[in-house]
């Protein structure tokens, strides 16, 4: 039987996207892209999501890119810009839930660093949550079964009992991984509908 809902939040509860930033500085949108597919990458980001401190990845990627270093450096001070705000969809999905009585838990990969904006986004509905576990405050990341299981035991809980709604495939496949019930977070009237499935 479920007892408990596991959200991700990137995608799924928070609009977070590096260009809601860059647009405004970059008056090209094809050099934008160019820097966020080859200098800051979201590959790159990980290494935040991991628990590196920004002033030394930026410190790092300014040597590289010496041409970028002010845009570079811009991805620390300005970051709060590339939040969007909350996903009306996933709010709802979340708020039914725990009306209906579910335990509500986060996992997400965000940077130690920067979670307290994700938590002012979140506003009155941080409490909602009965646990939430921080991939740059464990410096360890999804898709890996580390975190995973840090937030069972952490909370004490059962993985087949649990099941975890993230954007990404490959997040969804490291939780089926360790035993927890995965549905990728794409079209929110197929999410409901293999949720309710699984809620039976």
């Amino acid at each position: 039987m479920i007892k408990n809902i596991i959200f991700d939040f990137g995608g799924v509860l928070l609009d977070w996207n590096p260009e809601y930033l860059y647009k405004d500085y970059f008056k090209d949108g094809r050099e934008m892209r160019h820097f966020l597919d080859n200098v800051c990458t979201l590959e790159r980001n990980s290494e935040l999501d991991c628990g590196v401190p920004f002033v030394d990845w930026v410190k790092k990627y300014q040597a590289m890119y010496p041409e970028y270093s002010e845009a570079i450096a811009l991805y620390h001070t300005g970051w709060p810009k590339m939040l969007g705000g909350l996903l009306p969809d996933g709010v709802a999905l979340l708020r039914d839930m725990k009306a209906a009585g579910y335990g509500i838990y986060g996992l997400t990969n965000w940077s130690a660093e920067t979670i307290c904006y994700a938590y002012e986004a979140f506003g009155d509905m941080k409490r909602l949550f009965d646990g939430i576990v921080v991939s740059g405050e464990e410096k360890t990341l999804k898709p890996g079964p580390e975190i995973y299981r840090i937030l069972l035991d952490r909370y004490s809980l059962r993985s087949e009992e649990c099941v975890f709604l993230d954007d990404s495939r490959k997040n969804v496949d490291g939780a089926i991984a360790v035993g927890i019930n995965g549905i990728l977070y794409d079209d929110i009237t197929r999410v409901r509908s293999e949720l309710s499935g699984l809620l039976k």
